[in-house]
């Protein structure tokens, strides 16, 4: 395939499904503890274990991709089945009251969405005559989908109505249809046997006897938990305190993550992974602390502040564990050893957060009273403080355990 037919034919469709793949996710995952605290009146028990739907469905996911997509059937036609039945899932969500009742919905969601994070990749990956260079060109259209919906929603000033669910339910609907024109991509493992081992890339566990590796990856499954506190009650802490357009405000994290990812080499080349890592731990602390004292009037700064050091965050935590992990694995594992640290992070230590946020949150609601009605207090501070002590114990460890081996080279 020529480039000139990559950037005419292909780039665009790809860019779209990559667009539409995160604004789905950007359009409801964001505000949904705000919709279900103050427009259904959710405990936040309750909150945090909707939210932890999502990365059960990421644990779920490798199953699906390994034993159906990669097996039976071309990547864009599961894609398309699986936007298709995901969309109404959302829409169907978007009625539910009961707690119960919306985490099994979340649930099947998410069994539908998370297998299309891998797909999408494969899709286009099955195109490219250059992936290091034209993925990245590719990949920030999914960033600028998800800024996209945030200010959308912000726009619209419907952060606590079901309405976000009803438009990433159309937004899913529309990549499923729009899934049936995308670059033929067929299975991969058509005629091989694919083993649970080969999708969960447990072969990844011979590497756990290095003990840097181990260390890396206990520590990235740790670091996740106290993580999940921002993805879950964020949104719902900003419109609680008073700060206006909060779905549109939380974009500049995304933002924010585009510059990052540019500059990134810079700091890579001069630091190496373990500075990397743990600048991107400490990112976490500084953030949770500005939350915890900043207010929505004077010390709004805070707040901004916090926001926009998502890039350093997710960039230099997450990416970099990427390249480390690449650099680590010999080649004939590299994609299961991916494989393996998504399921780690994104599913267990997601899961636990989730779990644990909305319990941390529970804990810290008390009852109060304003002329005479009674309410629930959120004491805030507290609640932030709790992540910004539980990453910091880890950057600590982390610092003190981990040994980067700087002159190692992929196998």
């Amino acid at each position: 395939m020529s480039e000139s037919r990559m950037t005419v034919s292909v780039f665009s469709r790809l860019a779209i499904m990559m667009f539409l793949q995160f604004f789905i996710w950007g359009a409801w995952y964001v505000t949904l503890g705000t919709y279900l605290s103050q427009g259904l009146g959710f405990e936040p028990g309750q909150i945090g274990r909707a939210y932890s739907a999502i990365p059960w469905g990421a644990v779920i996911a490798p199953f699906i991709a390994g034993m159906i997509a990669d097996r039976f059937f071309a990547a864009q036609k599961v894609m398309a089945f699986m936007h298709i039945v995901g969309g109404a899932i959302l829409f169907y969500a978007s009625t539910i009251t009961q707690s119960a009742v919306l985490f099994w919905i979340l649930l099947a969601y998410a069994i539908c969405y998370n297998p299309t994070l891998s797909l999408s990749n494969a899709i286009s990956f099955n195109k490219m005559t250059n992936p290091e260079k034209q993925f990245p060109r590719i990949r920030v259209f999914g960033t600028i989908g998800w800024i996209a919906a945030g200010l959308l929603i912000g726009f619209l000033k419907v952060e606590a109505q079901n309405i976000p669910l009803v438009i990433a339910g159309g937004a899913s609907l529309l990549l499923g249809l729009f899934s049936l024109f995308l670059p033929p991509t067929p299975p991969k493992s058509l005629g091989h046997k694919v083993t649970i081992s080969d999708m969960l890339g447990l072969e990844t566990l011979k590497l756990m006897k290095q003990r840097s590796f181990a260390i890396f990856v206990i520590g990235s499954l740790l670091i996740c938990i106290p993580l999940a506190f921002y993805y879950n009650f964020a949104n719902m802490f900003l419109n609680d305190v008073g700060v206006v357009n909060a779905a549109g405000k939380m974009t500049m994290g995304q933002m924010s993550e585009l510059i990052f990812m540019i500059i990134m080499p810079f700091f890579f080349v001069r630091l190496g992974v373990k500075k990397m890592l743990l600048i991107g731990m400490l990112a976490w602390v500084i953030r949770y602390v500005l939350f915890a004292f900043g207010s929505a009037d004077s010390l709004v700064w805070m707040y901004y502040i916090g926001i926009l050091l998502h890039g350093i965050c997710y960039d230099f935590f997450f990416v970099t564990g990427q390249i480390y992990v690449d650099n680590t694995a010999p080649k004939a594992i590299q994609a299961q050893a991916q494989g393996f640290i998504a399921f780690i992070t994104y599913g267990v230590g997601m899961v636990i957060g989730a779990n644990l946020s909305g319990e941390v949150v529970q804990h810290f609601t008390v009852a109060g009273s304003t002329a005479g009605v009674v309410e629930q207090v959120i004491c805030w501070q507290k609640i932030w403080l709790t992540p910004a002590m539980i990453a910091g114990a880890i950057l600590i460890l982390f610092a003190i355990l981990f040994k980067e081996d700087r002159s190692a080279d992929a196998n």
